[in-house]
């Protein structure tokens, strides 16, 4: 009995079709240095270490993002909670912001905006929306909401908290 086609079985230009991938520029050769915010290109990763002095200068994808307004994840905060105790929560997401940046440089918040029923912060990493949510629905309860949507395959996740 002979079997079905099936995705495994696809060529590799037909799985390619199927994923939308986000271009990247080339590896940087040397150290690289941004000037912006300071972080360091090294070994194929940026770092917080201190660049040499005369090290080449580029835009790190966390400060371009910042700069082009292209956000990566969107975590939108709402309900009555949300509009009564904002303070609170754009302190714990701040918080939250610092502590993953001390040790990724690349995750970072883009912006915090007012909605009609409480607010969206946008970042620089789906994972860190990701984490603010996770970090609200812990401290505050509520529900978090992580709906899957085709969004996700251009790379733009997006999170819902609400109490």
């Amino acid at each position: 009995m002979r079997r079905t086609s099936s995705t495994r079985g696809a060529t590799p230009r037909e799985r390619a079709s199927r994923r939308i991938y986000a271009e990247s520029p080339a590896k940087l050769r040397a150290a690289t240095r941004c000037p912006d915010c300071g972080a360091t290109y090294r070994r194929g990763r940026w770092t917080w270490q201190k660049a040499e002095d005369g090290a080449p200068e580029r835009r790190c994808p966390a400060c371009e993002a910042v700069a082009t307004g292209s956000p990566a994840g969107v975590l939108h905060v709402g309900g009555p909670f949300a509009a009564e105790h904002r303070a609170e929560l754009v302190a714990l997401v701040r918080h939250v912001e610092q502590r993953e940046r001390a040790e990724h440089p690349l995750k970072r918040i883009v912006s915090i905006t007012d909605d009609g029923d409480g607010f969206a912060v946008t970042t620089t990493a789906a994972k860190l929306a990701e984490s603010m949510g996770r970090a609200l629905e812990k401290a505050y309860a509520g529900k978090l909401a992580r709906p899957r949507t085709t969004a996700e395959r251009g790379n733009l996740k997006r999170v819902s908290w609400m109490r």
